[in-house]
């Protein structure tokens, strides 16, 4: 068995799971409402307060699928329950960022602002920040999938450089620093 598959997704109070035909897992609480489609090869019951997973053999594609579906209908539960959030920190001189609804302006030294509209589905923050602190942007969704790909989006206008970091990074990321080049002794 998968050790991930094999493993039940509990329900927390709150939220409800169906499966549909063609095998789509619904799942719907307090945060919103997510759909995902499952292989058919593989089984999704729902027993009590849990969600169960089988496949039909150990065959290498079943048994990658088993750990996959159990990890994204675990990610949607946690999703609809308690949500997903992303940090992100510009670094650098002037990098600005603000968040009105659902349109984000930056400014990331580039002779314009560059501005992205969000979907529906994900909410922006900026927080205030204190003199000598890095603007910080904050998304927050109950779909992982979607909020990681808006701020893979967001990251790719001005990724952070190995020499001084400056760009746009995940808060707590460390980044790799390169030595500069130094003045040899002659």
């Amino acid at each position: 068995m998968s050790r991930i598959g094999k493993l039940p997704v509990n329900l927390p109070a709150g939220v409800t799971v169906e499966v549909l035909d063609g095998n789509v897992v619904k799942v719907k609480g307090p945060k919103g409402e997510l759909c995902q489609k499952v292989d058919p090869d593989i089984q999704v019951t729902i027993e009590g307060n849990e969600i169960k997973f089988a496949r039909p053999s150990d065959l290498p594609r079943f048994r990658s699928m088993h750990g996959l579906y159990r990890a994204l209908v675990n990610n949607m539960v946690t999703g609809v329950s308690k949500g997903f959030e992303i940090r992100q920190e510009f670094v650098g001189v002037g990098y600005r960022v603000a968040a009105q609804g659902q349109l984000i302006t930056m400014s990331l030294g580039y002779s314009h602002d560059i501005q992205i509209m969000l979907p529906a589905e994900v909410t922006a923050e900026t927080p205030q920040v204190r003199k000598g602190e890095n603007p910080v942007l904050i998304l927050r969704s109950a779909d992982k999938q979607l909020v990681g790909a808006v701020a893979a989006k967001i990251r790719s206008f001005r990724r952070p450089e190995p020499y001084k970091g400056k760009g746009i990074k995940f808060a707590g990321e460390t980044l790799r620093r390169k030595a500069g080049k130094s003045a040899s002794a002659k």
